[in-house]
């Protein structure tokens, strides 16, 4: 994973990894965080427009979230990803259930960099996100931004 803004390979494809959904897991993140029928009870979800238990939709961010931590600080002992805050997100999109027993694979493409005058010691870093489930089909997707710091030699002063 990129250490400094400098380092990003627009178009580069990474995969933060796999999840499978476990319905035990659907339901209790549902019942902190989302607390609704088609989350929370086989019987109830069976009845509704999904015709089966699913996860919420922000339980499958939040799985992205984590994957995308630990892919960002895998193979970099002594040196830690140069990540600053996330000023926002856009085009959000749940385009597909996730049922009890999907296994989402995720993935990150770096799509666009901005040097930023306001803040010469940062860059600006989107990325497309996606997740497939098992059967290739696209179920998420968002374009995230991010503050990469610059190196030392390369700010704009």
């Amino acid at each position: 994973m990129t250490l400094y803004f400098e380092d990003v390979v627009l178009g580069e494809d990474q995969v933060l990894g796999s999840y499978t959904f476990r319905a035990e897991e659907i339901k209790q993140f549902a019942g902190r965080y989302d607390p609704q029928a088609f989350h929370l009870d086989e019987a109830a979800a069976a009845k509704s427009l999904f015709g089966g238990l699913c996860a919420s939709g922000w339980h499958t961010a939040a799985v992205w979230m984590k994957l995308l931590v630990d892919h960002s600080y895998s193979g970099h002992e002594g040196s830690e990803p140069r990540f600053g805050p996330s000023p926002g997100f856009r085009d959000l999109k749940w385009l597909k259930p996730v049922y009890a027993g999907d296994t989402i694979t995720y993935r990150t493409r770096n799509i666009e960099t901005k040097a930023l005058a306001s803040k010469p010691n940062w860059g600006l870093l989107e990325s497309l996100n996606e997740g497939h489930n098992q059967d290739g089909a696209l179920v998420f997707s968002f374009i995230s931004q991010v503050f990469l710091r610059r190196r030392e030699s390369t700010r704009i002063d």
